[in-house]
């Protein structure tokens, strides 16, 4: 059983996608903090990935169903048309 089950009375799928939207733009935007060396290379790694996930989720279609929320992102080359 999940530890989620009545602890969120509305969820809106579209909200979680346009949340993540938002989460990629803010990494996006987000300086360097001052900081060198090895942490600096981290902190880079860090953000790009950071942004990966949250841009990656940010454009799935998020659906509802039964209790299950599900993310359909298609990973597929776009065409060249």
């Amino acid at each position: 059983m999940s530890r989620y089950v009545g602890r969120v009375p509305e969820l809106d799928p579209d909200a979680i996608v346009e949340r993540f939207r938002e989460r990629a733009a803010a990494v996006k935007k987000r300086g360097l903090p001052p900081i060198e060396g090895p942490e600096r290379e981290r902190f880079i790694e860090a953000a790009r990935v950071d942004f990966s996930d949250f841009a990656m989720l940010g454009d799935a279609t998020a659906s509802l169903e039964d209790g299950i929320l599900t993310f359909r992102v298609d990973l597929r080359p776009k065409s060249s048309d």
